[in-house]
């Protein structure tokens, strides 16, 4: 006997609740493979130890935070539904979604919320504590900070990729198997939950059809770690891929030119090179004339063609165009003719040796570019890469001197990124000025955004004319996609170099 179709729509609801699936939405199928161009590290798995942007490119999927970037949104309600102010700029308030639970089943609560502000401890962990006053529980929907003074870039700290405070890790959980055993077997609340991890191989997550926002319509993400720019090209090429990371220029004009590859840029970060000495009267770097000369020596244009076809955004600045509060800096021109009169001006007409140039493995090329052009006008530089964890970390304690090439990925505004890099004690900063360093404490409290724009601007302004930085770019990301793909997450997000959200992306026919 044929069964009644109200019965056959009755199972079909209870199949697809019983698969964590709603009614209308297809269960997660098949297999999505990354190629990585980086290192992946167990501190990527912890939003506790976030010192940089990359790592978000896991925690997107593995993890949730209360507020988030998400797409056309800066700061999207995530864990959180809501959130408010008070008038005097002292208090910010969450109601928490309800129903949401970690990938073992617990729900997400009020607890949670507060056991993983008080244990970040990235970068901008002194930051938070030399402003917050306290975490309230009013009761267990409710979360309440209590801040010191108005902070108005309390949000952009804490609601979106600057820091990993307010994403959100399941208290007993960590209580229970201790901070290593996080990163060995972590537990979020993202749209995909942990299953292995091969150091220097890769990484494998499944779909946690749980999700509040939506199933993920893929079944398993894969990450693999293939540092070789042309190695990672011909896994995408042979098809043992579905996206690449970071194409080089010429590389990525043979991504155009190969039917069913997709070539996509995005913009997610700023590069420049620090001069860590300039606060040293016996360096050579502390004479701006020698700062201004190494600017004027580096021929960006030419490295723009080599390595992105053209498609980075040459800037004078070190802050990111895309953000609030940004002055634009005018670039440096290239002119050598000049650079080495003014090294011949502060006494180093035969220029000089500046020891090691320091950066990450991945930016070797260019640095390269920026070495030669350099030694043209007299500046000799050995070229020091170093692996990205160890890199980052070095920079944070002020371990490199001489010349280190920067990049972070782009997210706040113009003063939270000031703060890290420009401003005397800050996580990137090998010292700073006086009067840039006043300028900065004075926006820093208040809330009428026209007066905090004057005054960054201000501090832009004086950072540009004393040559502090040497700004590069802001750098285009150069990305693979093959034929298998219908939605590869690149360029969801803006400013944001990788895919997400990862519950978003999808296959062909899937």
């Amino acid at each position: 006997m044929r069964p009644a179709r109200g019965v056959v729509a009755t199972f079909l609801v209870l199949a697809l609740a019983a698969a964590g699936a709603s009614p209308g939405e297809t269960a997660p199928d098949g297999q999505m493979i990354w190629a990585v161009h980086t290192t992946l590290v167990p501190t990527w798995f912890d939003p506790a130890e976030i010192i940089q942007g990359t790592p978000f490119m896991v925690l997107y999927a593995t993890h949730d935070a209360l507020v988030k970037p998400m797409p056309g949104k800066s700061m999207a309600p995530s864990l959180a539904e809501s959130w408010s102010a008070s008038p005097d700029g002292l208090v910010y308030e969450f109601v928490l979604r309800k129903g949401v639970k970690f990938h073992n089943g617990e729900p997400v609560t009020a607890e949670d919320v507060k056991f993983s502000f008080e244990r970040y401890r990235g970068i901008y962990a002194k930051t938070f504590k030399e402003r917050v006053a306290a975490v309230e529980i009013p009761d267990p929907g409710r979360v309440r900070f209590r801040l010191k003074q108005p902070w108005p870039d309390f949000m952009t700290f804490y609601g979106t990729r600057t820091t990993g405070a307010g994403w959100i890790v399941p208290k007993k959980y960590v209580e229970k198997v201790g901070n290593d055993g996080y990163k060995k077997a972590p537990i979020g609340s993202g749209p995909y939950r942990f299953v292995s991890f091969t150091p220097g191989v890769e990484l494998v997550l499944e779909a946690f059809e749980g999700y509040w926002r939506k199933v993920p319509h893929v079944k398993r993400l894969v990450f693999r770690v293939i540092p070789d720019h042309a190695t990672r090209l011909a896994a995408l090429k042979r098809g043992d891929v579905d996206i690449v990371y970071l194409i080089s220029g010429e590389l990525a004009g043979e991504v155009r030119r190969t039917p069913g590859l997709t070539l996509k840029a995005v913009f997610p970060s700023n590069h420049w090179l620090i001069f860590p000495d300039q606060f040293d009267a016996k360096s050579p770097w502390h004479d701006k004339r020698v700062r201004l000369a190494a600017n004027l020596a580096i021929d960006r244009q030419t490295l723009n063609q080599a390595a992105t076809l053209g498609l980075s955004k040459i800037t004078g600045s070190i802050v990111p165009s895309s953000f609030d509060f940004y002055w634009p800096a005018p670039p440096y021109p290239h002119d050598p003719a000049r650079a080495r009169r003014l090294l011949a001006e502060a006494g180093y007409a035969n220029g000089f040796d500046a020891g090691e140039f320091f950066c990450d493995l991945q930016v070797c090329p260019w640095g390269e570019a920026i070495l030669t052009d350099l030694k043209a006008v007299g500046i000799g530089l050995k070229l020091r890469p170093l692996e990205r964890a160890t890199f980052f970390k070095g920079v944070a304690e002020k371990r490199y001197r001489n010349l280190v090439y920067l990049f972070i990925g782009a997210s706040g505004n113009a003063a939270t990124w000031l703060e890290a890099l420009a401003i005397t004690g800050g996580t990137y900063a090998y010292g700073g000025y006086p009067d840039i360093d006043g300028l900065f404490s004075e926006q820093a409290v208040e809330l009428d955004r026209a007066k905090r724009e004057v005054i960054l601007h201000k501090m832009q302004q004086l950072i540009h004319e004393r040559a502090m930085f040497a700004p590069i770019w802001d750098f285009a990301f150069l990305h693979g996609v093959g034929p298998r793909v219908e939605e590869s997450g690149l360029g969801l997000l803006e400013p944001w170099g990788f895919s997400a959200p990862y519950e978003d992306v999808k296959l062909k026919g899937k």
